[in-house]
């Protein structure tokens, strides 16, 4: 079964983003950082979350992060869903920290439970098919809207959603252009999806 080793997200000034993600998340498996001048501008095409277990969590996660130079897109708030709220990196790169408590059952830690890669593509169902037939199991779908794959052994779960669906669930134009400065490290060796997103093996990429 294909599975995700690592995300590696592109930054122009690589040491300002090593800085930022310790400070905010502490983040030490799954993602790692790599430098990049390719040109990019407006949405990327992708956002990345990450799961906790209470709203005080989210909470604390996002003021690290805002603390260490990230920008508000959505202020945390409740929902249907649970709780949480929306923040851009300094290097670009958008994050949701959300949970599906509405209410703290004990303090905030810096615990994180999951975290998941989700890509905006043109076409779900047709992005779907592509993962499928590289070995990804189906784990949930949601028809031509939503679908995420089966990866246990995997440290970054992987989603897809409509590109424009999840600019406004991220709080951004679903405008974009040039490079997603983004990787996806993998043990199937490399390829390309419909939406450009590339994956390359894990032994290409840099750590964090």
């Amino acid at each position: 079964m294909t599975s995700i080793e690592s995300i590696t997200l592109e930054a122009s000034d690589l040491d300002a983003a090593d800085r930022f993600y310790n400070a905010a998340f502490g983040l030490s498996t799954g993602v790692r950082l790599r430098a990049s001048e390719a040109p990019t501008s407006g949405f990327r095409g992708f956002t990345m979350s990450l799961t906790v277990s209470r709203p005080a969590t989210v909470n604390g996660l996002i003021d690290a992060a805002l603390d260490a130079g990230a920008t508000t897109l959505k202020p945390a708030a409740k929902s249907f869903w649970g709780y949480g709220g929306v923040v851009q990196a300094p290097d670009g790169a958008i994050w949701k920290i959300a949970t599906s408590a509405k209410k703290d059952t004990g303090p905030a830690t810096r615990e994180i439970d999951d975290i998941v890669l989700l890509l905006g593509v043109a076409d779900v169902a047709e992005s779907k098919r592509f993962y499928v037939d590289r070995g990804l199991a189906v784990a949930k779908s949601f028809g031509r809207k939503y679908v995420e794959f089966a990866t246990p052994s995997s440290p970054v779960k992987l989603a897809l959603y409509g590109r424009k669906a999840l600019a406004k669930d991220a709080g951004v134009p679903p405008d974009g252009t040039g490079s997603h400065r983004l990787m996806i490290g993998t043990d199937a060796g490399p390829f390309t999806d419909p939406d450009g997103f590339a994956w390359e093996t894990t032994s290409e990429t840099a750590s964090l």
